[in-house]
């Protein structure tokens, strides 16, 4: 019922997987939105979305869903929340993020170990010695990660908590007409029937 009726094709998504239609800024305050109409206590929303903001900096790229799943569910998270978090990696935010971490990685290593790339790297480079590449983005994935999802943490829970009260005041308002009964100066029902 509410599915399109004509499929978009392989290029469209691509496309919109890349660069959505709808912008990168509108997509993120949509994001934001969904994050804060999610149920659960403000606490544990924000820890999820941290725990997935915070994965997203490993450079395990395939697996960010089951590692962000497992984390929150450790730190007793949102697990829905989590979920959410790991769209914030694209491939815009992808590289540069592992590229910051290799760097920071390779000098927590120190400046005479070898995990440095030669000039020349290729991809069966990668294959052949993939401790040089991952274990300095694991090692910078760490204080990365810990920092992002430190900073997502309070302004997510900050909005949570907020969208919460507001929504729990619109319900309270609505009940408390309700129980109040007609406003005074408005016909009951009896009377807007004898109106008609």
């Amino acid at each position: 019922m509410f599915r399109r009726r004509q499929k978009p094709s392989l290029s469209r998504r691509l496309r919109e997987f890349f660069w959505p239609s709808m912008g990168f800024g509108r997509s993120t305050r949509y994001l934001a939105h969904r994050v804060a109409r999610m149920p659960g206590t403000p606490s544990s929303i924000a820890l999820g979305f941290a725990c997935g903001i915070g994965v997203i900096f490993t450079p395990f790229v395939g697996l960010h869903l089951v590692i962000a799943l497992v984390v929150a569910w450790i730190v007793r998270g949102s697990p829905l929340a989590a979920a959410v978090g790991t769209l914030a990696s694209n491939p815009w935010t992808i590289p540069p993020i592992l590229i910051g971490t290799y760097k920071l990685g390779a000098r927590m290593l120190g400046t005479h170990s070898h995990h440095h790339l030669p000039h020349d790297v290729t991809f069966f480079y990668m294959l052949h010695h993939p401790m040089q590449i991952l274990l300095p983005m694991s090692l910078g994935s760490i204080p990365m990660g810990l920092t992002a999802a430190l900073i997502t943490y309070f302004p997510a829970r900050y909005r949570v908590k907020g969208y919460q009260q507001r929504r729990h005041q619109r319900r309270r308002f609505a009940r408390h007409r309700v129980e109040a009964g007609p406003v005074a100066g408005e016909p009951r029902g009896e009377d807007k029937e004898m109106q008609g």
